[in-house]
């Protein structure tokens, strides 16, 4: 697990392996390489940084590349051997983790939220607030096509050949990326209030939406199937009071998933037979909430690793 700098208070009630020492502000995103226990992370502080993670979850810090403002999100390449990170600089890098040097691949408008690397197109797709997703052949410093969203992009996920993104204004856009250049479908989320992720499933019929009112749906992509097998649920509440979903990540082996949110909880969910298998218990700053912004799991699913930061949920504080 991953804390800010300022976190105080039970941060880690669940005894998970603490990565020292914290960083120095909130943590945008996690991200494992495919094929090795190397694990990356997004930074407020402008920074991206780089740890190695042994089978006991232990973290050593490996590298740390910049962008000239806060980095947003991440994604690897096929084979591991380089990173992708977008920024609120508008532009996307590629880290060469081997040579550790950076180069500019792809720019927006806006900052990039999302970033992924499909390795079936051989292709990085950028999601950005300035209403575009765009698709890049890293041999061209032009994307290979940019499609106009109807909002800015809040969420991205991808399994080829699904990707799917969630827009500002409740939109779910469903793309086959055997052939990109239009959607798929276009749907209102099924739920009320502002997306905030989207994961595919892993047998790419369907996927996941959470949303900032501490709840997720359970989407197919076939109308047919859909009818029968759509479901929402509410997660991430207590009381009366109602958090964020920040995440949700399949595990890579058994097809379960974990949500994570503002309250400060991570929890282990089996979508088939509709049950939560397991719930953490509530890190805290004090007696308030501290909050999970992001999750990963590793390639083989053995490690779970998250962040501890504040999320933006309250506005700028």
């Amino acid at each position: 697990m991953f804390g800010a700098a300022a976190a105080a208070g039970s941060v880690n009630p669940n005894k998970d392996v603490q990565v020292t020492p914290s960083l120095p502000d909130g943590i945008s995103s996690l991200s494992f390489s495919p094929r090795a226990n190397i694990l990356v992370g997004t930074c407020w502080d402008n920074n991206v940084y780089c740890w190695e993670v042994s089978s006991t979850g232990q973290a050593t810090a490996k590298a740390s590349t910049s962008h000239s403002q806060p980095a947003l999100c991440s994604s690897w390449n096929a084979d591991g051997s380089a990173v992708f990170t977008g920024s609120c600089d508008k532009t996307v890098k590629m880290w060469n983790l081997a040579t550790n040097q950076s180069q500019q691949v792809a720019q927006h408008d806006a900052p990039v939220r999302h970033c992924a690397f499909i390795p079936e197109n051989n292709l990085l797709v950028t999601g950005s607030w300035d209403k575009t997703l765009k698709y890049w052949d890293l041999r061209s410093a032009s994307p290979v096509f940019s499609y106009n969203l109807p909002e800015r992009c809040y969420a991205l996920d991808v399994k080829h050949p699904l990707l799917v993104v969630g827009t500002a204004d409740r939109q779910l856009l469903v793309f086959n990326l055997q052939s990109p250049q239009q959607p798929y479908k276009v749907v209102p989320s099924p739920l009320k209030w502002q997306t905030r992720c989207v994961a595919c499933f892993p047998d790419k019929t369907g996927y996941l939406v959470g949303s900032i009112e501490g709840r997720v749906a359970v989407q197919h992509v076939d109308d047919a199937t859909a009818q029968a097998k759509n479901f929402t649920f509410k997660c991430h509440r207590e009381n009366n009071d109602i958090y964020a979903v920040n995440a949700v990540q399949f595990h890579p082996v058994h097809g379960t998933f974990v949500t994570a949110g503002s309250d400060g909880t991570y929890n282990f969910w089996d979508k088939d037979s509709k049950q939560r298998l397991k719930a953490m218990s509530k890190a805290t700053y004090g007696t308030e909430p501290a909050p999970i912004p992001c999750g990963a799991f590793n390639a083989d699913g053995s490690i779970f690793a998250y962040a501890v930061s504040y999320d933006w949920s309250k506005g700028f504080q």
